[in-house]
């Protein structure tokens, strides 16, 4: 492998600017989410139960086959969105994988916390299945969820334990909290409190942290967020630390503006290759502009010196907002990036490591949402195929819906 191209890639922009017009769609972030509709959520009452059923759409051919969807995973209703999932590994050798999903939502009036659904058919159908945390948090409203399994035993949790992280909130503060499930996503249980902010003002010069991402490294479990804690920045990502998944160590800095007013958020990571990762990210420029930006470095906790790449197509195009990134190991020798933005029903791909030349399209029957969401299948010997979760495009009303995708 030629690692000297490489590193060009990981070590240099090529200096361009984003072109192209914002598409309107792409203009609706967190920050708009929060100013319309938190305020009014957080007066809701929070008494009742979640009323969001599954539609089962038959057992069809044996999960992974080939593309399907999209499939309704829940109906709740308006402001659902930032729908995420989990593949669970084999409960024994042969066994079905399990998928789970949950997303958030503002007017549902049930107690804080997440649905989580559960699919045993490679996501054609679905159940509901459980919630975090378990009886709810009255008081409080819910945003941003993540789920993550552990990939082998850590901190005194065996492998293949669900993590949950999410912002927890009310009008007072933000928090970034982290539950466990050690029976695939039926109880969950309390584990810690990674990171305490300031009220849910989404504006530079207030103090909350926003959108978690999970990823173990090493030894250790790492939680990316969005920080506006930060005297120096409107708001940057930044992650912290931990190896009993109850103490967590010091805020580094993983993306800053070039000044204040600039607001990097909503960060997702991937692997490459064992010695490469990708960080993508929104970069608030204006208040209505949120281009794609992305960042390449050999260590996963070590993305701060990393320059940062925007991303355009093979056009010029600059998707916008809410993105998140995957990385599968079909398409050639060095597998394909899939990004999505809130901007686009549209993929955009990458086979070349994150080269900034080599992004291009994939047009796909999944519909676009705020913060949509990719697992790549593994597929030994066949195409390459892409779980898809999402909610709504911000201000829309839609259901969560599922589906695979083939990458061409």
């Amino acid at each position: 492998m030629d690692h000297g191209h490489d590193s060009r890639w990981i070590a240099s922009t090529d200096g361009r600017q984003a072109g192209g017009a914002a598409d309107p769609a792409g203009r609706l972030t967190r920050r708009a989410l929060l100013a319309a509709g938190a305020g009014g959520a957080l007066a809701l009452s929070v008494g009742g139960a979640a009323s969001a059923a599954a539609a089962p759409t038959g057992p069809g051919p044996a999960p992974g086959e080939a593309p399907f969807g999209p499939v309704t995973v829940a109906d709740p209703g308006s402001g659902a969105s930032y729908a995420r999932a989990v593949r669970l590994g084999e409960q024994r050798p042969g066994g079905p994988r399990t998928l789970l999903a949950t997303f958030q939502q503002f007017d549902s009036g049930q107690p804080g916390g997440f649905p989580v659904f559960r699919s045993d058919d490679g996501g054609r159908s679905w159940r509901r299945q459980s919630q975090v945390p378990d009886g709810g948090e009255p008081g409080r409203i819910w945003l941003q969820p993540h789920l993550y399994e552990l990939p082998r035993a850590f901190a005194g949790l065996p492998k293949g334990a669900v993590l949950c992280a999410a912002n927890s909130l009310d009008s007072a503060s933000t928090r970034i909290v982290l539950y466990a499930s050690l029976d695939r996503g039926t109880t969950w249980r309390f584990l810690s409190t990674v990171a305490e902010g300031g009220p849910p003002v989404p504006q530079n010069g207030n103090t909350p942290v926003w959108e978690p991402f999970l990823l173990l490294h090493r030894d250790r479990l790492v939680c990316y967020y969005s920080d506006q804690r930060d005297p120096l920045f409107g708001q940057k990502l930044a992650h912290q630390t931990s190896r009993d998944l109850r103490h967590w160590g010091e805020v580094v800095d993983d993306a800053v503006g070039e000044e204040y007013s600039r607001r990097p958020g909503m960060v997702t990571v991937a692997q490459l290759r064992r010695d490469l990762w990708i960080m993508s990210y929104e970069y608030g420029v204006t208040d209505t502009y949120y281009p794609v930006r992305y960042k390449l470095a050999r260590d996963p906790e070590s993305f701060g010196p990393a320059p940062a790449l925007e991303l355009l197509d093979q056009d010029g195009y600059a998707p916008s907002a809410a993105p998140t990134v995957a990385w599968s190991a079909s398409g050639g020798p060095q597998g394909t990036i899939v990004l999505s933005a809130n901007s686009d029903e549209d993929f955009f791909v990458n086979r070349a490591l994150g080269d900034p030349s080599h992004w291009t399209r994939l047009s796909s029957p999944m519909p676009r949402g705020y913060s949509r969401f990719t697992i790549p299948l593994p597929t030994p010997g066949g195409p390459g195929l892409v779980f898809v979760v999402t909610g709504a495009p911000y201000a829309e009303t839609a259901p969560i819906q599922a589906g695979v995708i083939r990458l061409p």
